[in-house]
């Protein structure tokens, strides 16, 4: 009877170390990154939008501009995270032709 326990026992604790400790890191981790964000930072959503932080409205939504005048208002939780992706150009830009 024992030896059950013991086996429920040492199931539990892996469960515990292999599933719910590394979900409460990453949360912790998000939810530190979602705080010290600030004006300026470039910005991934969850939907895959890429932006600069515009202005902040309250601790919960931020205007993100995605360029070309475009802002969209956007919830703190949504956004997947920072980035340092330079913009990419248009796929019509002139100098990424060669001339001959």
């Amino acid at each position: 009877m024992m030896w059950n326990f013991g086996l429920v026992a040492v199931l539990v604790g892996l469960f515990y170390i292999l599933l719910i400790l590394p979900q409460q890191r990453r949360f912790k981790e998000h939810s530190n990154m979602l705080s010290g964000l600030k004006k300026g930072d470039r910005v991934v959503t969850g939907g895959g939008l890429v932006g600069k932080i515009d202005k902040e409205i309250d601790e919960k939504e931020v205007v993100v501009d995605l360029g070309n005048d475009m802002k969209v208002t956007v919830l703190r939780a949504m956004l997947q995270g920072r980035t340092e992706l330079k913009p990419n150009k248009g796929a019509n830009d002139s100098s990424d032709k060669k001339k001959k």
